[in-house]
């Protein structure tokens, strides 16, 4: 879809679904490396600034300024993290059901080497602590979007969280963002995850991780192997070739939105919150993929995390593009 077509259709994105939106609001301390550090080092950081983030919030503020609106499962513990955090989503308007956990909020520090590209060092809190009275309290709509990230997933409380999706009416839809932490998910929970049929939002590592050869294989046929082996969506982001998406019906690529790349932090968690804008919407899952990769673009031309446009910025954005090209 042109850009000129997705500023037309802008003005559609509603709530005509519910997304529930389940996983961390914490830290994000972020700060310029000249190079990773190796053992024993001690390199000099540039601190670039002190962030909310957690890839559960990201999606929730990029759904909120693409004005859909979200039930939040963010768990706000006690300590100055969770203060922060607090403060900070209630003067982004979003709120959460989970406001009141016991405990502390996590953190991490971000590493932004010069390309851009980011490496994550993170210290766990509340976010990764579930049970199911915390989930009790989520009352899910019968045809809702659920989106869940690997982080929650791969941590020790990860099988409280796949019991529960699992307890979910089957026309509830999952949206799985696996993200890094995917080699860390038991074969078992991942097996588990992949017989619900969720729509699964992959980088070009991750699927290398799940079977996409670096050699004499094309991301067509790993989409093919994908269905015959899961029979459920698939996203597939491959960087400035754009998006692979495939489903029952229907499979391709949607070009990417080409731009000068400063920061990749928090892209795929705004790709994801692009796609699931579009399918609150009545989207189909190929046009709310073009949406993903608008955001994303939008989002890497911006320094930190907290980047995701609002609908006006995005349309000005891409009219920009659309003017250029």
């Amino acid at each position: 879809m042109a850009a000129n077509l997705i500023c037309e259709r802008l003005s559609s994105l509603s709530s005509k679904r519910q997304v529930c939106v389940v996983g961390a609001a914490v830290i994000d301390v972020i700060a310029d490396a000249y190079s990773l550090p190796h053992r024993g080092s001690d390199i000099e950081l540039h601190q670039q600034g002190v962030n909310i983030g957690g890839c559960a919030l990201n999606v929730a503020i990029a759904l909120h300024r693409l004005g859909v609106g979200s039930l939040n499962a963010l768990p706000l513990g006690q300590g100055i993290w969770a203060d922060i955090i607090r403060n900070a989503i209630a003067n982004q308007g979003i709120e959460t059901a989970l406001a009141d956990v016991e405990g502390e909020n996590g953190w991490c520090l971000a590493l932004v080497e010069p390309d851009g590209e980011r490496t994550f060092l993170s210290v766990s809190g509340v976010e990764n602590s579930w049970s199911p009275e915390l989930l009790a309290r989520l009352s899910i709509a019968p045809d809702a979007l659920v989106y869940m990230s690997g982080y929650q997933i791969s941590a020790d409380s990860g099988e409280v969280l796949v019991s529960w999706l699992e307890t979910l009416p089957e026309s509830v839809e999952i949206f799985i963002d696996f993200g890094p932490r995917l080699a860390d998910i038991k074969t078992d929970l991942l097996d588990r995850i992949m017989a619900l049929r969720p729509i699964v939002s992959l980088n070009r590592q991750e699927a290398e991780y799940l079977g996409l050869s670096t050699q004499d294989d094309s991301v067509e046929q790993f989409a093919l192997r994908w269905r015959a082996t899961w029979q459920c969506p698939l996203i597939l982001r491959v960087d400035s070739e754009g998006a692979y998406f495939c489903e029952e019906k229907q499979a391709g690529w949607l070009l990417p939105y080409k731009t000068k790349v400063v920061d990749t932090i928090g892209a795929g968690d705004s790709h994801a919150g692009g796609v699931l804008s579009g399918l609150a919407s009545g989207w189909t899952l190929a046009e709310a993929v073009q949406l993903g990769n608008a955001v994303a673009s939008y989002v890497v031309s911006h320094r930190g995390g907290d980047s995701a446009p609002f609908t006006h910025e995005l349309q000005e954005y891409l009219s920009v593009y659309e003017n250029q090209s």
